[in-house]
């Protein structure tokens, strides 16, 4: 039994890492800064997790594992590499913890975190029993990771610090591929070389799943056709799996017909948006690689409840639907506004945004601008920092160039809850969008208004 210590044990990178550990039979502990949700599941099936960083956190640990976020300061780290224990990144471990299983990797701008959890629900429900790691919960599995006995390994590859780059695939997925964390990665060309160096890293009888639609799935397609076998998905008439008719019944999900060898297949997804008609279509290809029957993988995603903070319908008060998304990307900001409006078209869609990262809004600043068509109001909290430094540049810079008729900054978290308590009304749609902390918008709105009809 090994023991391993994790700096930053409650994140959404390292928490499922140290769940599969733990499954495996080894010793977990880990640190943070505060008890996350994920931090305190992990502590209630038995891990240690110390709140605070403290030399004394690593002792007897055989490897420590740190988050991006944590510098080489840090005195965990320090007390690790001066007792001579391994102190090592994400990207360093994936090679071991995935070791003799096959690989199948989910990497994309967008749609990762829904489409890793398809996959593995649909393996899961077909008898696989396959390890996964998902970047967010799967309210079908219950969790957002585990170590199965299965021969495959379903793993959301995640390009922040090029972490996705100790992969080694039998099958990777590409979603999309569009600029972003322009503090990792200050170019286009940068971000877009890091999928063709993951890309690279496909095994030798492995397959490239691309989305055919997307101009950067295409630009890598053409970048690495000649070294790689390339399977593609998406309404273009040459995919190799194709959709067709994507259509929306209000109040409920996405239906679309999947073509592959001549046949069509109805599909029927509970969560809307014309994306999660994509994100099933992809999981529905990988199913057919691996010898999973399309009808078998059409069932699983017809039960497919989604994931936490993806459209995540956190409940009903005096007639206020809340919802937590964690959108923080003009295109993803984008796909979830035009999923609320195919579900609720006839309702007022209220829009909470808390722009994440210094360095993404100034990048992506007008794209930014122009993302909010679909919502009837727009509220932009602060910038929440998350690992860079407070800067002087405010979220008031974006809110002011909207192209939008109603959208205002309010910076603080509880100015936005009380202006919602007192505006929200019957028949509204509330959208929280953040990466960040701002989703206890949803919890504060839902309590109070609970407490309205509790008093009526």
């Amino acid at each position: 039994m090994t023991h391993y210590h994790f700096i930053g044990i409650g994140g959404a990178g390292l928490s499922p890492i140290a769940r599969v550990l733990l499954e495996r039979g080894h010793r977990v502990s880990g640190s943070d800064l505060v008890m996350s949700p994920m931090a305190k599941e992990l502590s209630e099936m038995g891990v240690k997790v110390s709140i605070g960083h403290d030399a004394a956190n690593v002792t007897g640990a055989d490897m420590i594992i740190r988050s991006s976020a944590i510098p080489d300061s840090n005195v965990e780290v320090a007390a690790g590499m001066n007792a001579h224990v391994p102190v090592v990144k994400r990207s360093d471990f994936l090679q071991f913890l995935t070791a003799e299983k096959d690989v199948i990797a989910v990497a994309g701008t967008h749609g990762k975190t829904t489409t890793t959890a398809m996959i593995a629900s649909c393996l899961t429900d077909t008898g696989l029993d396959p390890s996964f790691v998902i970047g967010g919960t799967s309210k079908n599995l219950g969790t957002n990771a585990h170590a199965g006995q299965g021969n495959y390994f379903v793993i959301e590859a995640d390009e922040y610090d090029r972490m996705f780059l100790g992969l080694t695939p039998k099958l990777l997925v590409v979603t999309n591929i569009e600029h972003d964390h322009p503090d990792c990665f200050p170019t286009r060309e940068e971000y877009f070389q890091a999928f063709i160096d993951l890309s690279a890293r496909i095994e030798s009888d492995g397959n490239l799943l691309v989305c055919a639609d997307h101009p950067g799935s295409q630009q890598l397609m053409e970048a690495v056709k000649s070294q790689l076998n390339i399977l593609t998905y998406g309404t273009r008439e040459d995919s190799d799996f194709r959709i067709e008719n994507i259509s929306h019944k209000p109040g409920s999900g996405v239906s679309f017909a999947f073509i592959f060898d001549g046949s069509s297949y109805q599909v029927n997804v509970p969560i809307p948006g014309n994306h999660n008609a994509f994100n099933a279509a992809a999981t529905i290809a990988v199913s057919q690689q691996i010898g999973i029957p399309i009808e078998k993988a059409i069932d699983s995603l017809g039960r497919f409840a989604g994931t936490s903070r993806r459209f995540d319908i956190q409940g009903e008060a005096a007639g206020i639907t809340v919802i937590d998304d964690y959108a923080h990307h003009p295109s993803e900001i984008r796909a979830t506004l035009s999923a609320a409006r195919c579900r609720y078209p006839d309702r007022k869609i209220w829009v909470v945004w808390q722009p994440h990262t210094y360095s993404r809004t100034r990048q992506l600043f007008n794209e930014f601008t122009q993302s909010f068509a679909d919502a009837d109001i727009v509220v932009v909290t602060e910038i929440y920092a998350s690992r860079e430094k407070k800067q002087d540049y405010s979220s008031r810079e974006v809110t002011s160039q909207m192209n939008h008729p109603d959208a205002r900054q309010i910076a603080d978290l509880d100015d936005v809850s009380a202006y919602l308590n007192s505006h929200l009304q019957t028949g509204d749609v509330l959208l929280v969008l953040s990466a960040g902390d701002a989703d206890r918008i949803s919890r504060d709105v839902l309590n109070y208004f609970r407490r309205m009809e509790g008093t009526k």
